[in-house]
């Protein structure tokens, strides 16, 4: 069984400038702004909600298929979902563009001043799913990537009948409120933060009850106060589970997702999936980088036990 993992792909150059932006940006002056700073600290991470999703799912032993695309200086990111063991075969590579990256820069009160190019990202809807949907794929996630291309691959994934999990996330201010609306009854599952949950409300003038009645479920994360998952009439509250260090948060709702959808594939009722889900968020915060955190099946199992008492086989 094998999952589709429909998102964006991108390069995030991360930079430490050892100061404090006030102290160089003069209020009075904003109208003609021009700083340089100098940052000693660099480092640059393979990022993107597909190739995070994708490699949080494989590290639990799931079956993800990357759907993207990316650009001409997308080798070696290649070469390091290839080295995972992770499925490349449906990323489009589009030569005459990059792919997109984030260059952020974080001062010593974790401030942040970002630039984003889209590049390959915005034309992901080039990358057609009908007619390329593998017999094995029975579960899928639609994540943050270009607008045409959510569109596009939840209208194809309903067609093949693959249920799928909607993640619109960073893409919601994208859509105006036919469009969501619609993508929500295409959806079977949808997974916001409580900050996205409201946005999704007043975007749709949908009120709770009304989204829970055209969703299987719903899911609704909450950081360090844990999620709730409502289906079925129900509302399962999982707890946080516990980091061991908190470095860096970039990426916990990507591994949060991985963790749900490796619970539905392998069958697992929805508050095992939840609390799958919790500690995949936690491994995450302990590493630097959406890519980095490392663990074995029997390493997962034991902390599971910990966090939540009870066994994970």
């Amino acid at each position: 069984m094998s999952t589709l993992i429909c998102g964006s792909l991108a390069f995030d150059t991360i930079m430490v400038f050892q100061d404090r932006f006030k102290a160089h940006i003069l209020p009075e002056q904003v109208h003609m702004l021009n700083v340089s700073f100098t940052v000693p600290e660099m480092r640059r991470d393979f990022g993107g909600c597909a190739g995070n999703i994708a490699y949080n799912l494989k590290l639990l032993g799931g079956n993800p298929i990357i759907v993207g695309t990316a650009g001409q200086d997308f080798t070696p990111y290649l070469e390091q979902l290839k080295n995972q063991g992770l499925d490349t075969s449906l990323i489009r590579i589009l030569p005459d563009h990059y792919t997109a990256q984030a260059f952020i820069t974080t001062d010593l009160d974790d401030n942040q001043i970002t630039a984003f190019h889209p590049g390959a990202m915005f034309l992901a809807q080039e990358n057609h799913l009908e007619g390329h949907i593998p017999s094995d794929a029975h579960w899928a996630i639609v994540a943050p990537d270009g607008l045409g291309a959510m569109v596009q691959h939840l209208e194809d994934l309903t067609r093949a009948g693959i249920p799928t999990l909607f993640d619109p996330g960073q893409g919601l201010p994208l859509f105006d409120a036919q469009t969501l609306t619609r993508l929500i009854d295409l959806s079977d599952y949808l997974t916001v933060n409580d900050y996205e949950y409201q946005m999704v409300q007043a975007r749709t003038g949908l009120q709770p009850d009304e989204l829970k009645q055209r969703l299987k479920a719903l899911i609704v994360t909450k950081g360090d106060q844990g999620s709730v998952i409502y289906h079925d009439g129900q509302e399962i509250h999982i707890p946080a589970a516990k980091p061991r260090a908190v470095i860096d948060p970039t990426g916990c709702g990507d591994a949060y997702r991985a963790g749900l959808l490796f619970g539905l594939e392998r069958g697992r009722d929805w508050e095992t999936c939840g609390k799958i889900a919790a500690l995949m968020g936690a491994y995450k915060i302990e590493s630097a980088g959406t890519q980095n955190h490392r663990f074995t099946w029997a390493e997962f199992q034991a902390r599971y036990q910990d966090n939540f008492g009870s066994r994970l086989d």
